[in-house]
């Protein structure tokens, strides 16, 4: 009563107060269900860290491929996905995605502001970590997956109109897809697909988003009769090796426990990353007689992306077979793109939809650690992840073509063509990446 008298005569003290007393409240916990396990809470901070290191390291790895005039501005991509996502994870985002279930679809508003997530273990959610670290962990899922989009927008997207494009993104697609697979009552999980760390969730949501950014978005002024070339390899290829340092936290921390999942999926990372890179490179250098650089990248990058599904549930041998198929295919489905003049300029599409495709897959193949796929005699499983692939594609599609349709009749997508010959450096953040 007082603080609303209060709001009363202040004007906008009165929502201030209340959300100072709501955020008071905000970490309450749930009900205690059984101890913290420092070893596990400490494996899980140390596997979140990591995760957060890969968008840096994404900015990297897509500022080098962009030209001089758009380095900042493709870095930048990254860097406020880090910022505004985080924020989001905290007021509502989490609450979607994980919160109490309705219907298998989505998440109540019951956590909004993270009430009820603090440091007591939760049962559904590692059991032996406090559920705020797991909030932490899954956050940076939740920054890396709309910054993987970018790709497809590089060198002439708005930025103000990437950032409400991301921001109602994350929250359309990404936090009701998360809710599907990794929620317990989310319908994907509960028809028990499998997901380990992010093929349907991060890789297949903003691989197909991005193709359909490129198609709606429209082809870069001179593409593909002007070559338009990376401006600094070494910068892709340090980006490159970040993500795969990055990528240990992103699939064996999705263990959330220091055991042997977390060491299953720790050496199928880095197994299918090999492979992959390996992959990659020879076919670069069969057909162009060259073993190429950026070749090899993509081909890490492309592993890491079909193991992830899959990485707590296969041996290292199967996890070397993915990463050939993830080098292959993905490497295909980037030649097909070029063939089709779709200028999907980072290879977003290729690399993350197709590999993340290809990984969901295999999974219902491979299984074999704690679960069984096809070729341990359980077809069913091969039928659930073409179900959740299928699901995935379906509605991050459909959802992201409107939700562009609506942005374009309201902010436009696209720079005019001044400002993409200018460069996005200079024209949307007024700075220059190189001083010469």
């Amino acid at each position: 009563m007082t603080t609303f008298m209060l709001g009363k005569r202040k004007g906008l003290l009165a929502p201030a107060a209340l959300f100072l007393l709501a955020a008071s409240t905000a970490l309450a916990d749930e009900a205690p269900t059984a101890p913290i396990n420092a070893g596990d809470t400490a494996f899980v901070l140390c596997a979140t860290a990591l995760v957060l290191l890969m968008t840096p390291g994404l900015a990297l790895f897509y500022g080098g491929m962009v030209r001089r005039k758009n380095v900042l501005g493709t870095i930048m991509h990254s860097f406020v996905a880090m910022a505004i996502i985080s924020v989001q994870w905290v007021l509502w985002g989490y609450a979607l995605a994980f919160g109490p279930d309705h219907g298998g679809l989505i998440g109540g508003l019951s956590w909004v502001g993270l009430r009820h997530v603090g440091g007591n273990p939760s049962a559904a959610y590692g059991g032996t970590i406090p559920h705020l670290l797991f909030m932490a962990f899954q956050s940076m899922f939740a920054v890396i997956t709309p910054a993987l989009i970018s790709g497809a927008m590089a060198e002439r997207i708005k930025f103000k109109t990437y950032i409400v494009f991301i921001l109602l993104w994350t929250t359309l697609v990404y936090d009701p897809i998360c809710h599907w697979v990794w929620n317990p009552g989310g319908w994907l999980f509960k028809r028990h697909a499998l997901d380990f760390a992010g093929g349907t969730v991060v890789h297949m949501s903003s691989g197909f988003t991005a193709l359909v950014v490129a198609l709606m978005l429209g082809r870069r002024r001179g593409f593909p009769e002007e070559p338009i070339l990376p401006h600094n390899l070494p910068f892709t290829i340090l980006g490159a090796g970040l993500l795969w340092f990055g990528w240990f936290g992103f699939n064996a921390g999705s263990a959330l426990k220091a055991n042997d999942t977390a060491a299953f999926a720790f050496v199928a990372t880095n197994s299918a990353a090999a492979s992959a890179a390996l992959t990659w490179m020879i076919l670069d250098w069969v057909f162009y007689k060259r073993p190429t650089a950026l070749g090899a990248a993509s081909g890490a990058v492309a592993g890491l992306v079909a193991i992830t599904p899959a990485a707590g549930f296969v041996t290292p041998l199967s996890a070397l077979v993915i990463g050939i198929l993830g080098g292959a295919v993905c490497r295909q489905a980037v030649q097909w793109r070029t063939r089709r003049r779709i200028d999907d300029s980072l290879d977003a599409f290729g690399v993350h939809g197709v590999g993340g495709l290809t990984g969901a897959l295999a999974t219902g193949l491979f299984a074999s650690v704690g679960e069984k796929g096809l070729f341990l005699g359980n077809a069913k499983q091969l039928l659930e992840q073409g179900i959740a692939a299928g699901a995935t594609l379906v509605y991050a599609v459909v959802v992201s073509f409107i939700l562009l349709k609506v942005l374009d009749a309201t902010m436009g997508l696209r720079v005019d063509a001044r400002e993409e010959f200018e460069g996005l450096d200079l024209s949307q953040h007024g700075e220059a990446g190189y001083s010469e």
